[in-house]
């Protein structure tokens, strides 16, 4: 296993570990499964962005009783014959179920660009730049609105494309090596799923395309990445070489998609100058009568993506039918009570509280709160074992519930600019830093119950306790002092309406039926 991402599961696993009661669960190390079911009719399902899953062409593959395909069998039996160490433990860190390592390898690179740029010594500010990602400062700062985009569209590359292989699988119907040859041993346990394209090839490619758009100084690393997957695959005795070669194909056709949609997101208009900033702080002044203030020192110009509520959604056409209503007024009764509900929980602050704002805080240095629910559905997809085609569709969907509510969060944040409790309570402190940017609704609120719905979507039996992390996870931004109650009370109202709009698609995928 990459020492990086070894590295990085023992921190999660001591994060679980050290949390009281109420704990998350740990991080489950897997060496693959048998798969519940094999999702025969997948191919039929309804992509994110392809048309359909013929939509991408592959070659017809050769018959097994073919010579050509007799020596692509002893191609794999004799690099099977000849396998080091090493390439034993990629095998088993792989697993039959790969795009859960690639979510871990994302969370990583989160987790490592999740650093916000400091001044310069003139109390300036550069921001990173994609066109000169070395910097300084190095790009991305991969904050929370990043970081839920980069992984929707890793996942909706990764779901469009095993919908494609697994119509091409059932199509061609070509069994895999160790069906064909009684002398390869699969290195998993044994499924009846077609060979031809590999799926895990498909996983591979579109997620190495994928993140290394999305972080450019780390295409070295995706690509030894990438090499290590696909040579699993046929040492596994699972592929042949042209099984790998067409599941690739499939992998680069749907990542362009992918990448052709992200270019025009308007993403690239998320941070704004100054001049902008300052124009949209004034118009909710004038709309209100208030306007959030960055309290740092010296000074940030601009808060973090004042437009990523303009960013396109993958479910919802219009932002403002998702918008919640205004937040109370800083002189009615509501307000006032919670000053003094915010003021009690500084004052008598217990250990519970503290730890449950610590455990959910996921600040910078992390993979931020849309990672938490990755990790946490990566652990739910190994306890139901899922295949790789469902994994992908869970993946994918909880993601893009997860951006949408976020974009929506961030609608919210700048069309009413409502201070934070630092600004308006007067000698207040907080216990978890003061987030760049305006207070309602809370992200962490919005973000959790986008990811509780989906995950409760597709493991009822599991809902009542994603609805309960979700709403921890709101409430410590309450008892961090980070927002007024009503910001994470609102919030998650607001991430599960939106993750609804992803839930109705997903009803209509055909996946149900």
């Amino acid at each position: 296993m990459n020492n990086k991402i070894f590295a990085l599961f023992v921190v999660f696993g001591f994060i679980a570990m050290t949390s009281c009661e109420k704990d998350l669960p740990q991080y489950i190390p897997y060496e693959g499964y048998a798969y519940s079911e094999l999702t025969v009719n997948g191919g039929d399902w309804v992509p994110i962005l392809e048309e359909s899953g013929a939509s991408i062409d592959i070659p017809v593959p050769e018959a097994t009783d073919s010579q050509a395909y007799q020596n692509e069998l002893e191609e794999v039996k004799e690099a099977m014959a000849n396998i080091t160490s090493s390439q034993k433990n990629a095998i088993k860190y792989w697993t039959n179920n790969p795009a859960i390592r690639w979510n871990e390898i994302a969370l990583e690179l989160i987790a490592k660009y999740n650093l916000i740029p400091g001044p310069n010594a003139d109390g300036s500010y550069t921001l990173p730049n994609p066109a000169n990602p070395e910097g300084p400062p190095a790009f991305p700062f991969a904050h929370p609105p990043y970081a839920c985009r980069a992984l929707a569209y890793m996942s909706v590359a990764q779901f469009d494309g095993l919908i494609s292989a697994w119509h091409h699988k059932y199509g061609y119907n070509r069994a895999a090596p160790f069906a064909v040859d009684e002398s390869i041993e699969y290195a998993y346990e044994e499924n009846n799923i077609p060979s031809y394209p590999s799926d895990g090839a498909v996983i591979a490619r579109a997620s190495k395309n994928i993140l290394t758009a999305m972080f450019p100084l780390e295409a070295e690393y995706l690509q030894q990445m990438e090499d290590e997957h696909l040579e699993t695959l046929l040492l596994s005795g699972g592929n042949v070489m042209s099984d790998i070669t067409a599941g690739t194909t499939i992998g680069d056709a749907v990542s362009e998609t992918a990448l052709t949609r992200a270019s025009n997101d308007g993403m690239k208009n998320a941070q704004t100058p100054k001049a902008v900033s300052d124009s949209i702080k004034q118009a909710a002044y004038d709309r209100f009568g208030w306007a959030w203030d960055n309290l740092e020192v010296p000074v940030r110009p601009v808060g973090l993506t004042p437009l990523f509520g303009q960013v396109t959604m993958w479910s919802v056409d219009d932002v403002e039918s998702v918008r919640p209503i205004a937040p109370p007024q800083l002189d009615s009764q509501e307000f006032l009570d919670d000053v003094e509900l915010l003021k009690d929980y500084a004052d008598n602050m217990t250990e519970e509280h503290r730890r449950i704002a610590n455990f959910w805080q996921d600040g910078l240095g992390t993979y931020t709160p849309p990672g938490h629910w990755n990790r946490i559905a990566n652990e739910l997809i190994v306890e139901y074992r899922l295949n790789p085609l469902q994994t992908t569709r869970t993946l994918a969907y909880m993601n893009m519930a997860i951006m949408d509510s976020g974009i929506s969060c961030w609608d919210a944040k700048y069309y009413y600019h409502y201070p934070r409790p630092i600004q308006l309570i007067d000698g207040f402190k907080t216990i978890a830093g003061t987030p760049n940017f305006p207070s309602y609704t809370s992200g962490h609120s919005v973000f959790s119950a986008a990811a509780s719905e989906v995950l409760s979507y597709v493991f009822p039996q599991e809902a009542e306790q994603m609805r309960a992390w979700a709403e921890e996870a709101a409430i410590s931004r309450v008892y961090g002092g980070i927002h007024w109650s009503f910001d994470a009370t609102v919030g998650t109202d607001q991430g599960r309406e939106v993750a609804q709009y992803t839930i109705n698609r997903a009803k209509v995928d055909g996946a149900d039926q």
